[in-house]
């Protein structure tokens, strides 16, 4: 079982920016991947990033590459996705997600409860 819980959400203006972070609670997270995703009004939801154990071992979508980065400390057990350049199509709910292994196929069977983020043209 993991539990997940997503911070740092808001209202920020076209081109700022905004760190999300994502504090997970389970035995042997160090097993498991942690991810960002996002859904927008009447969209589905969309995969951002993701991570795996160690710093360095990451996943991007073609999407967000450039300009969002996700990092895991590993003694904290978070999660976070600094996020530059938003513009009002990254205006969304950001979910962070938890999957068992280093498979990056593989589903993410853990989600945090959501957090708003609005960005304002």
């Amino acid at each position: 079982q993991v539990q997940l819980a997503e911070s740092g959400g808001g209202l920020v203006q076209t081109g700022g920016s905004l760190k999300l972070s994502c504090a997970a609670s389970a035995r042997n997270l160090y097993n498991y991947r942690l991810a960002w995703f996002r859904q927008a009004l009447g969209k589905e939801r969309e995969f951002l990033a993701a991570t795996f154990r160690a710093r360095g071992v990451t996943q991007y979508a073609d999407s967000v590459k450039g300009r969002f980065t996700i990092s895991r400390d590993n003694i904290k057990n978070t999660v976070d996705l600094q996020m530059n350049s938003l513009q009002p199509e990254d205006t969304a709910v950001y979910y962070c997600a938890a999957g068992f292994g280093s498979n990056w196929g593989a589903d993410y069977s853990y989600w945090g409860q959501g957090i708003q983020v609005t960005v304002s043209s």
